[in-house]
């Protein structure tokens, strides 16, 4: 699977910012395409991911209410809405494919995806 992430860049703390993650079309719809970032110096960090087929998502604790990920099937992009930035939201964002269905115990593991895109990098200046 291949996967596009765009939308990063220079915000300053309390503005937003749209992530867009567009993936190869998929024949099968069970799968899961989940947000990572990473920040200097720090280990890659869950973040947030939908199940495609029923739109299930889920949060990492950190961005609850402030973040929300949504779906647009007929243009295979995931987005995720970044409101309320903070200077520590500053990372590379990263989004992943995940070929199984939605299990809690494994959507916020990166070593649960399977492919990964590019990332895009994310400033939050205070």
């Amino acid at each position: 699977v291949q996967l596009q992430a765009s939308g990063g860049g220079l915000v300053q703390a309390g503005g937003s910012l749209r992530l867009a993650c567009v993936h190869s079309r998929r024949i099968f719809n069970t799968y899961i395409i989940g947000w990572f970032r990473q920040a200097p110096g720090k280990e890659r960090e869950f973040v947030a991911a939908i199940g495609w087929s029923d739109g299930r998502t889920g949060y990492a604790d950190s961005v609850k209410g402030r973040f929300a990920i949504s779906r647009d099937t007929p243009k295979n992009t995931v987005y995720l809405q970044m409101n309320s930035l903070k200077p520590e939201d500053t990372a590379v964002y990263y989004c992943a494919y995940d070929h199984t269905a939605w299990s809690e115990d494994s959507v916020s593991q990166p070593t649960a995806y399977d492919s990964w895109g590019r990332g895009t990098l994310v400033t939050v200046s205070s």
